[in-house]
């Protein structure tokens, strides 16, 4: 280690000076101390240091004989401590005050510090100067111990020993290039007893210190390693998530070259040509690591290079969560297989094939009817899968015309088309990367998206509308339809290479009707969910099992929907919607003989230009006997007039005398109302809509 002499008159004054400098810097120097009287009795008559730290010229001139010229001088500046200056601050306006120091140059320098600090309502002068008060009139201000101190002095003011400014300790720091370690501290902060009187470098050192604390905080906050390197790669800036990376402490590489102790980032490159090195993967400990690394340049002068480090592994993860946020809440899965319900064997059997699925990533085609519930087999096949903690993305290929699909499926750069949104979009299939994309009704997608889903699957790497950067992504596709893919193969509908490519594994769900056993258990179930606790009657239980269900689950949610809200704590087969009649019997009204066709014909004929109007008060009737209700004259003229239809109440009369004529409606008298008969149904769905 570099040594420091300190050199004063007393040893107070030396240990003064060395306790500052000592806490500042550790044990980074080491530190010899000598008052006077030491030199005196030096046998190598030499100080032997580095650097020699004394309070005046005069006391050079006193030793000079033993300091060597390779000895660096530091003249110290001095200061008083807080309290010492509040001890002066408190004597009395305008008395005579007599400044003892160590010599009469040292004793000048206190007393035009004091005077700056600004104790001006006192008359200071220096022992040494000529005095012509009397001793006993005189206040004596002494700094620590004195020999010099008069023998019938008067009040005597001990304001301590002497300090070192602020300067002189950062002169010591500069001499023994030892400012990084001051950086690292508040000096100002750190020594708040000093009252120091260089206020434009205390107004420095604190814009300093709180910018570098700034910095600081914004290394170790930022995510990623950041280190940074002068013109000679010797290492400036290492923060904490650099050292995570690297695995080495502070000590073992500020300082260090670079070049020397971590080659495997790119900054040869860099300091050499100033050119930056953009997303390099590297090794670092067994990890896949990204680094940049980008030249520091400013005013055509060149400062170095700094790299950034990122884990590949936090990249990816950091990736996903932005993808998640861009995407929102609205592409996750929500549902498991616990969610299916169903006892029946064949749902058991589908549900038990579906589970097996979930372990591949191959492909899988869902086939069923509407309303059998295929993206809720492909949600439980997600959340079974190893994609599980990744994004569930849904889109229906029906749903959107063919430009709008492509650009939703594949995304677009900014200023791809009319209307892009600034800086563009990422497509599903990016928003899907590592998860599943559940592609409903895949045979609406229109055949040149189909090649290009094709290739996507072939090539899993898509290129943005407008762009030409490829963008690799790993997906598993799920797709559904309630069609017969096959025949569409046949018939030139859908591309057949694209169906092999869907059909790896293919998963058919089984509509209602083929799995009777879980009618009555799926409406127990769905009630439940509405709150309800309705009971079917027998005949009620075998409408609706013996229903076809063309609807199938979809269709048995909304008849239950139906029967809740009616209120009945009991529900018969006539309280069911009429679609859940005899269905042999609904046809046989939908059948017309020809002498019922020439009645409504008739009708027709007779309603000439109130066509519309008639139709409208038999729809408002069918409505009416479904919901177990009858309307009057009066109900129908206020539902006419909510949307928009004026039918006076002479003109419904009317209506419905000419329906009763044809036994189209049955009228009622008094308040009994008018209700459709069978053959008025039959008629609603023979008369033209429209």
């Amino acid at each position: 280690m570099k040594t420091l002499a300190i050199v004063s008159y007393t040893i107070e004054s030396v240990n003064s000076y060395y306790n500052q400098i000592r806490s500042l810097l550790s044990d980074r120097i080491h530190i010899q101390r000598y008052c006077l009287e030491d030199i005196k009795n030096l046998k190598e008559k030499k100080i032997s240091a580095d650097v020699l730290l004394i309070p005046s010229y005069h006391l050079l001139k006193k030793i000079k004989g033993c300091v060597s010229r390779n000895t660096e001088l530091l003249f110290a500046s001095r200061t008083l401590s807080k309290a010492g200056m509040d001890k002066i601050n408190s004597i009395k306006k305008g008395s005579r005050v007599v400044l003892i120091d160590e010599s009469p140059e040292m004793a000048e320098q206190i007393i035009s510090i004091i005077y700056q600090l600004g104790a001006r309502h006192i008359e200071l002068s220096s022992y040494w100067s000529d005095v012509s008060t009397k001793d006993d009139e005189c206040i004596f201000i002494v700094l620590g111990q004195s020999d010099y101190v008069p023998a019938h002095a008067g009040e005597i003011i001990n304001v301590g020993n002497s300090l070192l400014d602020i300067n002189s300790i950062i002169d010591v720091g500069m001499k023994f290039d030892l400012l990084s370690v001051l950086d690292k501290q508040d000096v100002v902060r750190s020594y708040t007893e000093i009252e120091t009187a260089n206020f434009g470098l205390l107004k420095i050192l604190g814009l300093t210190n709180s910018r570098e604390s700034q910095l600081d905080i914004l290394l170790q906050t930022i995510n990623a390693g950041v280190i940074g390197v002068d013109n000679g790669g010797e290492i400036f800036l290492y923060n904490e998530n650099a050292r995570d990376i690297i695995k080495k402490e502070n000590e073992s590489v500020l300082n260090m070259n670079v070049l020397e102790l971590l080659p495997e980032i790119p900054f040869a490159y860099t300091l050499q040509n100033f050119m930056p090195v953009e997303e390099k993967i590297i090794k670092i400990n067994g990890y896949d690591v990204v680094a940049s690394v980008s030249p520091l340049l400013h005013s055509k002068k060149r400062y170095g290079a700094v790299a950034i480090l990122r884990k590949y592994s936090d990249l990816e993860k950091t990736e996903y969560t932005l993808r998640k946020k861009l995407i929102g809440k609205g592409h996750s899965a929500k549902y498991n297989f616990n969610d299916i319900f169903g006892k029946s064997s064949t749902i058991i059997e589908c549900k038990n094939i579906a589970r097996r699925m979930s372990g591949s990533n191959s492909s899988i085609l869902i086939t069923g009817e509407t309303g059998t519930g295929k993206e809720l087999f492909a949600q439980a096949i997600h959340n079974s899968s190893l994609r599980s903690s990744f994004q569930f993305v849904a889109v229906n290929c029906g749903a959107f015309p063919e430009s709008l699909l492509e650009s939703e499926l594949f995304g677009y750069e900014e200023g791809a088309f009319t209307g892009a949104r600034k800086g563009g979009k990422p497509g599903l299939f990016e928003l899907a990367h590592n998860g599943t994309l559940f592609l409903d009704e895949i045979t609406e997608m229109p055949m040149s998206l189909q090649v290009k889903l094709l290739r996507v699957l072939q090539e899993r790497e898509v290129v943005r509308l407008g762009g030409d950067r490829i963008i690799d992504v790993d997906i598993r596709i799920i797709a559904a339809t309630n069609k017969n893919v096959k025949e569409m193969v046949e018939k030139g509908e859908f591309r057949e290479d694209l169906f092999y490519r869907l059909n790896v594994l293919p998963l058919k769900i089984p509509p209602l009707r083929d799995r009777k056993a879980d009618i009555i258990g799926l409406i127990d179930y769905i009630k439940k969910t509405f709150g309800s606790e309705f009971i079917l009657t027998d005949r009620a239980k075998d409408a609706l099992m013996n229903y076809s269900w063309k609807g199938n689950v979809r269709e048995l949610r909304n008849c239950v929907e139906y029967l809740v809200n009616l209120g009945l704590k009991e529900i018969d087969q006539k309280d069911l919607p009429i679609d859940f009649g005899n269905e042999r019997e609904m046809e046989e009204r939908a059948h017309l003989n020809l002498n019922e066709q020439k009645i409504i014909d008739e009708l027709i004929h007779d309603a000439g230009s109130n066509l519309k109007k008639y139709i409208f008060v038999l729809e408002e009737l069918r409505a009416a006997y479904n919901s177990n209700r009858r309307l009057g004259r009066r109900s129908i003229c206020e539902r006419a007039k909510a949307q928009n239809i004026f039918i006076s109440e002479q003109e419904a009369r009317t209506i419905l005398i000419n329906f009763e004529k044809y036994d189209i409606v049955d009228i009622h008298k008094g308040r009994g109302g008018s209700v459709i008969t069978d053959f008025g149904f039959k008629a609603l769905n023979y008369l033209p809509k429209g």
